[in-house]
């Protein structure tokens, strides 16, 4: 669940705040970078929240930016002092992708296209055990054990009653018909996948492949949005080595597009049970 000092989200809030200090000051990235003897690719980082800010970074920012109000300077300081504590997921060591589960733990509403498995938030721990196995064949059993644990903590935010998560999921049908691990698991996860789809913040649309090409051709994504206006929303691409998040108004809106398109090419909720339901029948015939 939310912790109520996030991390990931401190940093964000606080490198937007220094954005907007430097572009009140008139001055550039590169500007500020040559003023306190550091890279651009620094200021850029501190900024966009990827990289931890310290209270040093802040008090030479501010001296910079001449903000003479001690209460910001306070507060900032304070910010990146929380920015510098540790949220649930470190518990589990190092993990590649722990900037986006700091995102996704703050988040109120998450809306995610996979084209070729199930959601990690609506797995099965089994499904999830085959999936990470196939995918990273390289793995040690640790550290595929340590993967589906921190997706089991990551699934507490929908089974959450009191501040659950939005969750709107558009799957491919490649995702339900790809068999990981066995029929008989395949089974299981799709009876999972119907019984979240119950629940009354879980929206589940199936987009099948008689619908053709489609706005989400190019691959997964998600777009999370938080309950802090002061947070703008996210478009979240994985990738192997990297990922990339997008928070530039323009794209967020562009990928915001695409999502209604798909939504209305794909089933609808009651299509989509029926359409899962057969699936796991064939499963089950064997």
């Amino acid at each position: 669940m939310a912790s109520n000092v996030n991390p990931t989200v401190r940093r964000r809030r606080l490198g937007q705040e220094l954005r907007r200090l430097r572009e009140l000051k008139g001055m550039t990235a590169e500007e500020v970078a040559e003023r306190l003897l550091v890279s651009q690719s620094k200021i850029s980082r501190l900024e966009n929240g990827r990289r931890s800010i310290s209270q040093r970074d802040v008090r030479d920012l501010c001296g910079v930016y001449e903000v003479e109000d001690h209460r910001i300077v306070d507060s900032l300081m304070q910010m990146a002092k929380d920015s510098r504590q540790q949220g649930w997921w470190h518990a589990f060591g190092d993990i590649p992708y722990s900037v986006y589960i700091g995102l996704e733990t703050d988040a109120a509403s998450l809306r995610v296209y996979e084209p070729q498995v199930v959601p990690g938030l609506l797995q099965t721990r089994q499904y999830a055990e085959a999936l990470i196995h196939g995918a990273l064949p390289e793995s040690t059993e640790q550290d595929i054990e340590k993967r589906v644990n921190v997706r089991a903590r990551r699934q507490e935010r929908v089974k959450d009653e009191e501040h659950p998560l939005r969750l709107w999921a558009v799957i491919d049908e490649s995702a339900l018909r790809r068999v990981v691990g066995n029929r008989a698991l395949m089974v299981e996860q799709l009876e999972h996948l119907v019984e979240q789809s119950r629940l009354p913040h879980v929206t589940v649309q199936v987009l099948p492949f008689d619908m053709g090409a489609h706005p989400g051709i190019n691959g997964q994504y998600a777009i999370l949005e938080f309950p802090d206006a002061a947070d703008s929303s996210v478009v979240y691409l994985e990738g192997v080595t990297s990922d990339l998040y997008l928070e530039k108004a323009n794209d967020v809106q562009k990928y915001s597009v695409m999502y209604e398109h798909l939504r209305a090419q794909a089933l609808n909720v009651e299509q989509t049970r029926e359409f899962i339901t057969t699936i796991m029948k064939e499963y089950a015939r064997g």
